[in-house]
């Protein structure tokens, strides 16, 4: 997995700040509510399959979901109250919802680092079912996905209202 602070994202960052928020807001937060629903529910299917494995991670559908609600609230703080003070030009006040979503994005972080050690890394055994390959492998994607989102929003955004990444 890619480092969540590594800048993984082509857009281009000379575009106009209105059209870097509509990227984010169609590249990054759809994306992410459409594909939320999938890994919980398979990570349900594996633990609950799997309970007698010693290697099942146990907990994984748990921290799935916690890190799915987490990103839900920091996009709708991000639609609701950021993007729309952004687009209206920042002004003094930016700074602390600036520092809101950076916290946000920090507690993604360490949710992934939690889920990390639970499935060897995003490896699964050898004996593992499609299910459970199928599981980790999506859930890769989307902490890359995830981390390419980030990238977007502290080296490029953020940094354009005086935020240093």
């Amino acid at each position: 997995m890619k480092d969540l602070t590594q800048a993984s994202e082509d857009t281009d960052v000379s575009q106009e700040t209105g059209a870097l928020i509509d990227h984010i807001l169609k590249r990054y937060h759809e994306m992410h509510r459409d594909d939320l629903a999938s890994p919980m529910a398979l990570a349900d299917r594996v633990e609950r399959v799997h309970a007698d494995d010693p290697d099942a991670p146990s907990g994984l559908a748990c921290a799935v979901r916690a890190l799915a609600q987490q990103m839900e609230d920091h996009m709708t703080k991000e639609e609701t109250i950021l993007f729309p003070a952004m687009r209206a030009g920042g002004g003094p006040g930016i700074a602390h919802p600036i520092a809101v979503m950076r916290a946000d994005l920090d507690d993604h972080a360490e949710n992934i680092a939690l889920i990390l050690p639970m499935t060897s890394d995003l490896t699964p055994p050898d004996h593992a079912c499609g299910s459970w390959r199928s599981l980790y492998g999506g859930l890769g994607a989307r902490f890359e996905d995830l981390a390419a989102h980030i990238a977007q929003e502290n080296d490029v955004l953020f940094p354009r209202f005086g935020q240093p990444a």
